[in-house]
């Protein structure tokens, strides 16, 4: 998947024609940006600002609120360790400590070479693997020290694991940017998870089971 190096106004215009109402679009959008600069930049949430003919507030607003937006750069693989209750019991607390004095860094931290940031999560929504640990959002299960050592490694050395699940490539943190914003990859039509979408969770919501 080709990335642009700059800020590309016609994908943001074909972003914002998803809506309709143009302003639902800042959250993708953001997430655009993010695949372009590695973060959410001041010229990008003035950009959004333009185009949505909004407040830069209300676009900041966003960018501050939710965690998955980052305001300064961040690795070419972005590691999460959840340290929420059942993981930290299970050893998510240990393999965060771990990795903090293996790659040299503390939290919200950037390895020297710019490949590995690392990030405590208060939850990754995956109980029933825990400890759990996410690079660049997707899910490594059953994580131990050592495993989430290895998996650090294998980042920086550009070659990393396949996720527990979902697709076959662990996708660099910009690339799994322009994913959320929408733009396709394939990749998650080629894991272990693929499947066509489907209906049936909403055929069964309607059925009340």
């Amino acid at each position: 998947m080709a990335i642009n190096q700059t800020l590309n106004q016609e994908i943001m215009q074909s972003i914002i024609k998803r809506y309709p109402r143009s302003r639902s679009a800042i959250m993708p959008l953001l997430h655009y940006v993010q695949s372009v600069s590695g973060y959410v930049t001041n010229e990008g949430i003035e950009l959004i600002s333009d185009l949505l003919d909004i407040e830069t507030a209300e676009v900041s607003a966003v960018a501050t609120f939710y965690t998955q937006y980052k305001r300064k750069p961040v690795g070419e693989y972005h590691v999460g360790v959840c340290t929420n209750t059942l993981c930290a019991v299970m050893g998510g607390d240990a393999i965060f400590s771990a990795l903090k004095e293996h790659l040299g860094i503390e939290n919200d931290g950037v390895t020297d070479d710019g490949k590995v940031s690392l990030e405590h999560i208060e939850c990754n929504a995956a109980c029933d693997y825990a400890p759990v640990v996410m690079a660049n959002w997707e899910f490594y299960d059953n994580q131990t020290v050592e495993s989430a050592k290895s998996l650090v490694d294998a980042a920086r050395s550009g070659n990393p694991p396949a996720p527990t699940r979902g697709p076959n490539k662990l996708v660099t943190y910009k690339q799994a940017s322009a994913v959320l914003a929408g733009l396709d990859d394939g990749l998650a039509r080629e894991g272990v998870q693929a499947g066509g979408p489907t209906l049936l969770g909403l055929k069964l919501s309607k059925e009340g089971k």
